[in-house]
């Protein structure tokens, strides 16, 4: 199957656009061009949701309903965000998008020996930009396996783009709803055996001459949620040596159960628990993957990784997301001694037990910080609902 208008493989050929993506889906065929090791997958473009949408009839009837909300009045917002999306997820799906969709994941799944577990991801048209936050506030869902459960789960994350928490936040910020669209990324799932997030700056002090690292086993959520402490490690970004470094606590990870469909927790033995979770030659390819997306975007970037336990050593780092750092890029760095990384310019203490996120695994900002965590370590690392 080859990409349209309504289709797009990551490495399809042609030339991504936020409208037609989303944030999300546009960054990913970008790094896919770029040759970077993203995870294979293909974009339900915002054509598709747009179609959807004027079939259903109900675009002007959403417009109305959100033109009087008072985004302080959170039961309210709750109410109306809950009857747009059943609306949106009791409307039928024109038959031709759905066979093209359906065709789209058979093609991925011929990718591969057998069939894997895929990811559906939200990519809204205004997301990821250089001056929002909006990670975690669209749905993601992990760990999907067959047809239908990717096109139910599609369709939910078409309905998520009417979230109360994101009608607020496009309320407070004055973004309007007019124009705004919804891709969705279907993409083969990760199997994390450590995963984290890289800045190509200090994010403690925005010192653009660090690069700065952390890492936990499993996938990320219990990082999200503050349950367990990652590893931060900063290093030098021209000669990628260690500059200081924090081993976490990483008492526990959380790990794929594949006949429930869902992540597990485990406890962490002693010795993993007191080692850091990345090799050096890990640490150095982490590092160096994050300054290629530096140079390819010309910025700052925040990027997510994971360290993929089906695939051989060497080969196995995998980029899941990369968009541009919102705190310290656009002003002129202040060097000063690291406090902890990434955690710290959070307000999260080296010994854990605050939260990286709005609420446990919704990826949405700490209060006041004015940062946004990316999908790995916040809403693409939630339980499939």
């Amino acid at each position: 199957m080859e990409s349209n208008q309504y289709i797009q493989f990551f490495d399809g050929g042609i030339e991504p656009t936020l409208e037609a993506l989303g944030g999300k889906g546009s960054s990913l065929v970008t790094m896919t061009s770029a040759g970077m090791p993203v995870p294979p997958g293909f974009v339900v473009t915002t054509a598709a949701f747009d179609e959807f949408m004027s079939e259903a009839g109900i675009t002007q009837e959403i417009h109305d309903l959100l033109a009087g909300l008072d985004p302080e009045d959170v039961a309210e917002m709750e109410k109306v965000s809950a009857g747009i999306r059943a609306d949106i997820c009791s409307k039928p799906v024109p038959e031709s998008l759905r066979a093209q969709t359906l065709a789209a994941y058979e093609a991925l799944m011929a990718r591969f020996e057998e069939a894997v577990p895929v990811a559906v991801r939200s990519s809204a048209t205004a997301e990821d930009l250089p001056d929002a936050s909006f990670a975690g506030q669209q749905d993601t869902y992990l760990w999907l396996e067959g047809a239908k459960a990717v096109t139910d789960h599609i369709r939910q994350c078409w309905a998520s783009l009417f979230t109360a928490r994101a009608i607020i936040y496009r309320l407070k910020n004055g973004i309007p709803n007019e124009g705004l669209s919804m891709a969705v990324v279907v993409q083969k799932m990760v199997n994390s055996k450590v995963s984290g997030v890289a800045m190509t700056l200090d994010p403690a002090n925005g010192d653009r001459s660090k690069i700065t690292i952390d890492s936990s086993y499993g996938v990320g959520e219990m990082v999200v949620s503050g349950q367990v402490t990652p590893d931060n490690i900063v290093l030098d970004k021209v000669t990628l040596t260690v500059v200081s470094e924090h081993l976490g606590d990483k008492h526990a990870e959380l790990v794929p159960d594949r006949s429930a469909h869902t992540l597990v927790e485990r406890e962490v033995d002693d010795e993993r628990r007191g080692r850091r979770s990345l090799t050096d030659d890990e640490l150095a390819a982490v590092a160096s993957m994050a300054k290629r997306a530096e140079k390819h975007y010309k910025c700052p970037q925040d990027i997510e990784w994971a360290l993929d336990t089906d695939l051989p050593d060497g080969e196995n780092l995998l980029l899941l997301q990369s968009r541009p750092e919102t705190v310290h890029s656009s002003k002129p760095a202040a060097p000063k001694a690291s406090t902890g990384g990434y955690a710290a310019s959070l307000g999260i203490p080296a010994s854990g037990g605050g939260t990286l996120s709005g609420g446990a695994g919704s990826g949405t900002p700490a209060a006041g910080t004015g940062f946004s965590l990316g999908s790995i370590t916040a809403s693409l690392l939630k339980t499939t609902a």
